[in-house]
Order: C-alpha cells, then sequence, then structure tokens
C-alpha cells in the first residue's frame, strides 16, 4: 500500500468490536482498551463519535483494520479519545487523516476546540498534533507508567484556521 487512496474512514460498527482490541492490544500492549471498553465506548453514541480506517475492497494490504479515532463531544469543547494507526499503514498520512475526520466531525457539531492528552515520550504523535495545529496547555507530571512518562494536555482551536 503506498497511498491512501486504498483507505476509506467510515463510522465504527458493532462488528469492528473484536478488530478495534485486537489492534489496541497490538499497540498499547501495558494499557489496551479491552472488547468491553470498546463496547462501553460504542454504547456511549451519540456523545461519542468513533472512525475506523479499513482497506478498499480488493486493494492489495496487510490488514483490514488500519487504524481508528475517537471523539467525547462536550459542547464547545471536543476531546479526542485516541488516535491510532496499524505499524503497517504507517507513514501514509492515515493518523492525519484520521485526525481531520475527527476535527470536521467535532466542528460539526458546534466545538469551538478540540483537547486531547498524549504521552510526551510518543514523538510520532506530537509531531503529528504540533504540525496539525495543537499547542500544548499543560503537562501532568508522571502521568503514565507509574509516574514515569509525563502527559501533554494540547489543545487547537478550530475557529482560527476557519474550520467551523
Amino acid at each position: 500500500m503506498s497511498t491512501l487512496d486504498t483507505v476509506v474512514v467510515r463510522d465504527a460498527r458493532w462488528t469492528d468490536l473484536s478488530g478495534l482490541a485486537a489492534l489496541e492490544v497490538a499497540l498499547f500492549p501495558d494499557d489496551a482498551w479491552s472488547e468491553r471498553s470498546w463496547w462501553s465506548e460504542l454504547a456511549g453514541r451519540p456523545r461519542r463519535d468513533y472512525v475506523v480506517a479499513n482497506a478498499v475492497p480488493g486493494a492489495d494490504v496487510p490488514a483490514d483494520l488500519l487504524g481508528y479515532g475517537g471523539l467525547d463531544h462536550g459542547g464547545e469543547v471536543s476531546d479526542v479519545m485516541t488516535v491510532a494507526v496499524a505499524p503497517a499503514a504507517r507513514g501514509l498520512g492515515l493518523g492525519r487523516r484520521l485526525l481531520d475526520e475527527l476535527e470536521r466531525r467535532a466542528g460539526g457539531r458546534g466545538a469551538e476546540h478540540v483537547m486531547l492528552e498524549v504521552r510526551a515520550d510518543n514523538e510520532p504523535a506530537t509531531s503529528l498534533y504540533a504540525s496539525s495545529g495543537y499547542a500544548v496547555v499543560s503537562r501532568r507530571r508522571g502521568y503514565y507508567d507509574q509516574g514515569a512518562v509525563d502527559a501533554l494536555v494540547m489543545r487547537k482551536s478550530l475557529q482560527q484556521n476557519g474550520d467551523r
């Protein structure tokens, strides 16, 4: 796979739960969301809003579920709950595509800002967010790994970029 032309982003479905849980374990083995956690997240609609990225049928790709992302709509602020891309699909811009879709959905629901929390040592994610217009607003010292890794709280105004 060499382009995003072979990928479709769509609403997450109940039938995606086992795939979401399996990819979550592969990506975040120490604190993965279980299938039960995913069930709870999808049951939180319409406040919770999740998308998945799949290969277009017939595309020559190594995996069907290539990534996912999710939001919590909270009025003027929507929170990114998660953005993740399968290793086989990294480097294609899929993380940005998922983030763009989440921001579009947040703006469509009336959000003026999008916030997220990310591990301070997750350089690919922090770079993606910074290049997408997110700024660090606070740091939660020792939030991850029993106090070993900080969390960065980042925010983007959707109005400043005309996204609304």
